[in-house]
């Protein structure tokens, strides 16, 4: 297929070249990120454009994989990440668009949450994006006879009914009907969260009357970025200091009511002495995110300051994650129109610095929360599998639901030491000893594909 863009028909022939050659081929589906293709092709990019993004989650898991395969400088040969997002023709680009706009719809009014199941069963199975996605993902992988290593359901099953082995990574504790369609193929081998993930899956495609292998079936662990999990060490919280904290939102710019009302009760503690709290927002590409949260600030007369790029300091790889983020004087943004720098932004600034985490319990956040040695107040989730995410940190100590419309009561009391200890230092403690599992994901999956 031919693209009226020749640079990126230019970028589409290229991946499909290396696709075809590298070790490791990696898909996802989670927007767009074309200039970013183009600087890993050395080719002349701009860093001002909007991404359309759906998903940080299915971005940043991706990018942790390839990350880990690359090390310090882009490797081609050891592995390849593609999103045929970048590629769908001009004719079809609507269908994009619009699923994103539906996407932040939902994100952003409440009201709408109640409709959302009905909505997110039409969206996942009828939306125009899979038709749209899907003549970019058969030219990409045409020449491609390596097993391929798949961050979204979507891509996944489209590539296994063109007759390519593909390795599915279950990213949440919950199993979709649509991670099953193809459970009889031995060409499909899933990655799942743990081993009660696993018993879903064999369970759920016997009542569906599939044969699913279970030797087709390995935990790995949730897949992190393992530049998140450097952030934990030496994290500690002290009360010689304010706790600092970031609040997050997903991909879509999700639970915005929520953290307006977070931001209208704690911005106005920087003007006590001592200040008992430090704030970090991340508003991920979403710029009436970012300027809803300068707008809070202005009018409870705190200054904000958006960070758009990381400091010199902090593109030097050797001193990556160990300064952390210093700024503890202002309210700081986290923001960037393109979600490679957005997630940048979090990886070295926001976690390495965070002794806790409020957002909903998606595998965008919770997972990399808790491996940064965070303590998590959780969001209105989006569904089960948010559900399910919440609860099991919930019963290992590490999170708990936040009471929003009473937030500064709840981190109070959260703060209050019994026997020598707050539940935010034992959340804190919890998340540094947590199960290996929860921290190995991504090193587990990469040794799955490579078997």
């Amino acid at each position: 297929m031919s693209l009226h863009d020749p640079v990126l028909q230019k970028l589409f022939q290229k991946d499909r070249e290396i696709l075809s050659q590298t070790a490791v081929p990696i898909v996802t589906v989670t927007g767009s990120f074309k200039e970013d293709v183009k600087r890993w092709y050395g080719l002349e990019n701009e860093n001002l454009s909007n991404d359309v993004v759906f998903s940080r989650a299915h971005f940043s898991m991706a990018y942790g994989a390839l990350s880990a395969l690359w090390g310090k400088e882009i490797q081609p040969k050891n592995g390849w990440l593609v999103d045929p997002t970048n590629y769908v023709s001009t004719k079809q680009w609507r269908s994009i668009t619009f699923t994103e706009n539906v996407g932040e719809l939902l994100a952003r009014q409440p009201i709408l949450k109640k409709i959302k199941d009905l909505i997110d069963q039409f969206g996942r199975g009828k939306l125009p994006i899979l038709k749209s996605i899907t003549p970019p993902l058969h030219y990409l992988f045409e020449h491609t006879h390596n097993r391929v290593l798949s961050f979204h359901i979507a891509a996944g099953n489209i590539l296994l009914e063109s007759g390519k082995e593909v390795v599915q990574v279950i990213t949440d504790p919950h199993v979709r009907d649509e991670y099953l369609r193809h459970a009889q193929n031995p060409k499909l081998t899933l990655c799942v969260f743990d081993e009660l993930t696993k018993q879903d899956a064999l369970e759920k495609a016997h009542i569906l009357g599939k044969k699913l292998d279970p030797k087709r079936v390995i935990v790995t662990g949730p897949p992190i970025d393992q530049r998140i999990v450097l952030a934990r060490k030496g994290k500690k919280y002290t009360n010689d200091r304010p706790l600092r904290l970031l609040i997050a939102t997903g991909g879509l710019g999700t639970n915005k009511s929520e953290i307006r009302q977070l931001l209208h009760q704690l911005l106005p503690t920087y003007h006590s002495r001592p200040r008992p709290y430090q704030l970090m927002l991340y508003a991920g590409t979403e710029k009436d995110f970012a300027d809803m949260a300068k707008q809070v600030a202005k009018e409870h007369r705190i200054k904000c300051e958006v960070v758009t790029k990381l400091s010199d300091q902090h593109r030097d790889s050797s001193t990556r994650l160990k300064a952390g983020f210093q700024n503890d004087h202002h309210f700081t943004v986290l923001h960037h129109p393109q979600i490679f720098d957005a997630n940048e932004l979090l990886i070295h600034y926001g976690f390495p610095w965070a002794d806790g985490v409020i957002s909903k319990p998606s595998g965008d956040m919770a997972y990399d929360a808790v491996a940064a040695g965070c303590f998590l107040l959780t969001l209105n989730p989006w569904g089960v599998w948010e559900e399910n995410i919440a609860e099991i940190f919930r019963q290992k100590g590490i999170s708990r639901p936040a009471e929003v419309a009473n937030i500064k009561k709840q981190l109070e009391a959260l703060k209050m030491e019994h026997l020598g200890k707050s539940w935010m230092s034992y959340a804190m403690k919890n998340a540094k000893e947590i199960d290996t599992l929860f921290l190995t994901g991504t090193k587990n999956i990469l040794e799955v594909i490579r078997a």
